[in-house]
């Protein structure tokens, strides 16, 4: 008997035909949905093992030995616990890579990718990878910051608040964004004391609202345009706004960032004014971040600790001379100036003379304290405005202890007010201050970050706020007053110890009612390094206390090393300089 051969031909047709028309459903191993391969915990619960995935490609990330990739969305598995996204690695460069809004299936192996800093992205390194066609996936909004990341790992989201910007000092060089959530960011020990159950919650709180923006690409130092970033962004101040922000969530170098799909909206924070204080006297501090002027004859460049070329020097004296015209003080505490002298040719000599340039009279003069004051490299000093003060008595120093190993020496001084017809008000005495940094360099034993948010050298930091309140419990300047303000850098937040100790000491904070007073900006908190603090009688005469934000919030872009930022106050120093108007001219 013959068997016809119809049967076999029209299954093969069929067969034919249905591969013709799409079907895949014969030649595809199901997949898993995404959400299963992440899990709900940090890690993937299927680390190690093979899976079959599909989704849509949302972003791509060009890296080199392997780095690079894709991240792959799925519509969901319905579990708000879970990312509906990963990275799938080990893609070089972007010719390899699938495109953006391609489906695609992968086969491969579920792992933990190391990208830095601690931080570990759940992704999926393919040995087979098959294009499916067009695709889509909606995003998901955000409207705040998320209690917890990992939910949202590799998802591409739109944040529909607007984000505060908090640091661009990685803009150009690594293509990266500080932002958060809610506003700016305080430092904890600026509103709480170190280690206290509200400075540790506000810690994690700074923790959950901060957020990178990253332009999407993994080298440094790239010399085409910075991506996604918005034009001129390494130039915003801190405190603008960013809106219409839509990226990738990613885990990267310690933190989660967002990959930038879309340019945000920049709202830039205008700068401000210079502030105007009442009172007919006005005191002020300014760290002026290693006022460092070589050998004093246009030679000695580089420096120890500042300008590295003539035109560094004069671009920062230069900046320097313009904040201090624009809050017109008349008596100034200085922070940082070279340790070389008083005479022609030291630092704070070729401030003075910038000072007095072009003005009738040269009024600004300086205290001579004689050698030093101190031994380190940097050191305090006093200038003032003869015309509107007079000095009176001798320069007071004080040494032994903590100070001039690691406090610097504090310098005080007595002066008077001149009023009307040149006569003199009672005697006051400014004395200024640099307590030793938070740098942990050879910091042991109680001196060591103690790991409470005060950092290293708080026991020093305490001992100095001591010895200095008894110091001038002495009356060190001879002059008899009870007037007195101790000014300057202490290196130390508002409600740390050295501080609260002084106040409970009887000494009474200049800004005191004012809980939005900053002077410094530190991996993008806001708080008070820079402080003015008034013996009771003075504190009686204060008319008005403010900062001028003209540094802390400008980027390391706008510093003296710009030639276009030459005569101006802006980044004159990492430090906002502080104002205080008083009633002291008779």
């Amino acid at each position: 008997m013959v068997t016809s051969p119809m049967p076999t031909l029209r299954l093969l047709c069929t067969c034919l035909l249905l591969a013709l028309a799409g079907c895949r459903s014969l030649e595809l191993p199901p997949v898993q949905p995404i959400g299963t391969v992440q899990g709900a915990g940090a890690e993937s619960p299927l680390a190690g093992s093979p899976v079959w995935i599909e989704g849509v490609v949302t972003a791509g990330l060009d890296g080199a030995d392997g780095a690079g990739g894709v991240f792959v969305q799925d519509a969901g598995d319905g579990d708000l616990a879970t990312s509906d996204a990963l990275f799938v690695t080990g893609m070089p460069t972007v010719a390899t890579l699938p495109e953006v809004g391609q489906r695609i299936r992968v086969h491969g192996t579920v792992g933990e990718l190391d990208t830095g800093g601690g931080a570990r992205l759940t992704a999926v390194r393919p040995e087979q990878i098959q294009r499916l066609g067009p695709g889509a996936v909606a995003p998901a909004t955000l409207l705040a910051a998320p209690y917890d990341w990992e939910a949202f790992e590799g998802m591409k989201v739109v944040i529909v608040a607007p984000l505060t910007l908090a640091n661009v000092d990685d803009a150009a060089r690594r293509g990266e964004l500080l932002v958060s959530f809610d506003g700016p960011l305080w430092e904890p020990a600026e509103r709480a004391a170190p280690g206290s159950d509200d400075a540790v919650a506000l810690a994690s709180a700074n923790a959950q609202r901060r957020l990178v923006l990253d332009d999407g690409r993994l080298e440094e130092n790239l010399p085409t345009a910075p991506g996604p970033l918005p034009e001129g962004i390494e130039r915003a101040r801190a405190g603008s706004t960013l809106e219409d922000v839509a990226g990738i969530v990613d885990h990267r170098s310690g933190t989660h960032r967002l990959q930038l799909t879309a340019t945000p909206r920049l709202l830039a924070a205008p700068r401000p004014a210079p502030p105007r204080v009442g009172g007919d006297t006005r005191l002020a501090a300014f760290n002026v971040e290693n006022l460092f002027n070589g050998d004093g004859r246009g030679g000695g460049f580089p420096t120890e600790r500042g300008a590295r070329t003539p035109g560094d020097f004069s671009r920062q004296l230069g900046k320097q001379v313009a904040a201090i015209h624009a809050l017109d003080p008349h008596v100034a505490a200085l922070m940082e100036l070279e340790n070389d002298g008083h005479g022609p040719g030291s630092s704070i000599d070729a401030l003075v003379t910038a000072l007095n340039a072009g003005i009738a009279g040269a009024p600004w003069r300086a205290i001579d304290a004689g050698q030093g004051p101190g031994s380190n490299a940097i050191r305090v000093g006093l200038v003032y405005r003869h015309d509107r003060v007079r000095p009176v008595g001798s320069p007071a120093t004080l040494t032994g202890g903590p100070f001039d190993a690691l406090s610097r020496v504090p310098l005080a001084h007595a002066f008077v007010a001149l009023g009307a017809g040149g006569r003199r008000g009672e005697p006051f005495v400014v004395v200024a201050n640099h307590f030793k940094s938070k740098g942990c360099s050879e910091a042991a034993g109680a001196n060591a970050d103690q790991g409470d948010g005060a950092a290293c050298w708080n026991p020093a930091r305490v001992e100095s706020a001591r010895r200095l309140h008894a110091w001038l419990q002495s009356d060190p300047t001879a002059s008899g007053t009870d007037q007195v303000a101790i000014l300057g850098d202490l290196n130390a937040y508002g409600q740390e110890m050295p501080l609260r100790w002084l106040r409970e000491a009887g000494w009474k904070d200049a800004f005191d009612g004012q809980p939005g007073a900053y002077s410094y900006r530190y991996d993008g908190e806001r708080g008070r390094l820079d402080h003015a603090l008034l013996s009771p009688a003075l504190a009686a005469r204060l008319r008005g206390a403010a900062y001028w934000h003209a540094n802390a919030d400008e980027p390391r872009a706008a510093g003296y090393r710009d030639p276009d930022s030459a005569g101006t106050p802006w980044r004159s120093s990492d430090h906002d300089p502080l104002l205080l108007g008083l009633e002291l001219a008779p």
